[in-house]
């Protein structure tokens, strides 16, 4: 993230876009979020931390569900980490990490789209 950017803990939830229009400074740090989870590998990896059971993932169960190395994940899960879209704990030699529902409620928001209003 660069100096100019927001942080996206500091960046406000905004009315979803079909309603109104997204203020600059939301835009900026939610596209960041957005960006990360453009790729097919991090959005798999959000999927996997988003639904384990106990609301976390450890890294050695995520590296062996994909064909890359273990260095590769590390940076996909950087790139959420840096994104707002998850918190991550170092306990001994693992890393676990937590999806943050406050910035997936965020984004979801953001994409909300009321039917009966454009019907």
């Amino acid at each position: 993230m660069s100096k100019s950017e927001t942080p996206v803990a500091d960046v406000p939830c905004c009315p979803p876009m079909a309603t109104t229009r997204v203020p600059a400074a939301s835009a900026a740090a939610l596209a960041h979020a957005f960006k990360a989870l453009g790729d097919p590998i991090r959005l798999q990896l959000m999927s996997m931390i988003a639904s384990a059971e106990a609301g976390e993932a450890c890294v050695c169960d995520l590296t062996p569900a994909f064909e890359i190395s273990g260095p590769t994940i590390s940076h996909h899960l950087k790139v959420l980490r840096e994104a707002g879209l998850v918190d991550a704990e170092r306990r001994a030699s693992w890393v676990y990490y937590r999806a943050r529902p406050g910035m997936l409620q965020r984004l979801a928001t953001l994409l909300t789209v009321d039917e009966a209003a454009h019907a």
